[in-house]
């Protein structure tokens, strides 16, 4: 089509990009790079998914999306055979059919370390909420019960407490390192024992529950961690206890959580997460020991600007055949 070097192309000819449902952050990376890349919009599109999917099926090499986006299943991957990347603007891949990618040959790109500071701060956070009643008292004063009712019940010092993080990847690590800087003293469990930390393993997470004042999660949701966190861990975790998850909702067996809330067989819980998000258990609305939060840990604007650069650097790794910059190990 080009004439000479210096003639743009048009957006016809340019790399084709998929996206299946609209997102901030890829607002973002159109907005500063539709001169580079064609960004397809499946929802823009008169016709069903699935058949405009087949439309492109010959020409699409690269499909964005996110957790909160519907998820890449065998059958969307079948529709898309000359898929190439997938670039998912999560840490977790609890949305992705890893096998049918792996067995497609499709690379993924994830959104690496880019949240785990952003998320450790809300773990934090919701810690210090739950455990000082922050949200709490601040509710006490709102409704002017300092003036009728006087005292606000006493929360619990956070320093010297022990501290399980079930999940040390990136975002545990940033966790740690902040509740170390409060004085916690840090418990965790992980897939495998890590050599480059002090802290003590624990491979079975009822006995780091046992062992633990808090439990926080980090980790990531798949076959082996789905409702890991049941009824006994809980139980170990004991009437003391404070579980704080900003992994994925459905690690935690949430029925039976919720049980233990409302019987005083816990003693708090700091979520920014849910197992069938937007909805939230109505039981956890009245308890002053419970923090909920939108499943917003990670969003910041810093996050997005970072993050949409980081998509951008992936595409522009894979159009001029270089390596990815965030590539997921997929074996």
């Amino acid at each position: 089509m080009a004439h000479n070097n210096h003639t743009h192309l048009h957006g016809q000819d340019l790399p084709k990009v998929l996206q299946l449902l609209p997102n901030p952050c890829f607002a973002l990376v159109e907005a500063n790079n539709s001169h580079k890349f064609h960004f397809l919009k499946a929802w823009v599109s008169p016709l069903p998914q699935d058949q405009f999917l087949e439309t492109q099926a010959g020409s699409v090499q690269v499909l964005l999306s996110s957790a909160i986006g519907p998820p890449i299943t065998a059958q969307i991957l079948h529709l898309l055979p000359s898929l190439k990347l997938l670039v998912t603007i999560s840490a977790g891949l609890d949305h992705v059919d890893l096998a049918e990618c792996r067995a497609r040959g499709v690379a993924i790109a994830s959104a690496s370390k880019i949240f785990a500071e952003d998320v450790a701060d809300v773990a934090a956070g919701l810690l210090l909420d739950v455990m000082r009643n922050i949200s709490a008292s601040d509710r006490f004063v709102r409704d002017g019960f300092w003036v009728s009712k006087g005292d606000f019940a006493l929360g619990s010092k956070v320093g010297g407490k022990r501290v399980g993080i079930v999940g040390l990847g990136n975002i545990g690590l940033e966790v740690a390192k902040r509740l170390e800087a409060f004085g916690c003293s840090i418990l965790y469990n992980s897939r495998k024992k890590k050599p480059f930390v002090s802290y003590p393993f624990f491979p079975d997470v009822c006995e780091l529950a046992a062992n633990s004042d808090v439990l926080v999660i980090c980790c990531g949701l798949n076959a082996q961690t789905h409702h890991m966190i049941n009824k006994k861990v809980l139980l170990a975790l004991g009437r003391e206890g404070v579980i704080v998850n900003v992994g994925r909702g459905a690690i935690i067996d949430e029925k039976e959580m919720v049980q233990c809330l409302v019987r005083g067989e816990i003693g708090g819980a700091g979520l920014d997460v849910f197992e069938n998000e937007p909805h939230v258990p109505k039981e956890l609305f009245a308890l002053d020991n419970v923090v909920l939060s939108p499943h917003q840990a990670a969003l910041t604007p810093e996050c997005f600007t970072a993050l949409s650069e980081l998509v951008i650097g992936n595409l522009e790794a894979f159009f001029s055949n270089k390596p990815l910059l965030s590539q997921v190990e997929n074996n």
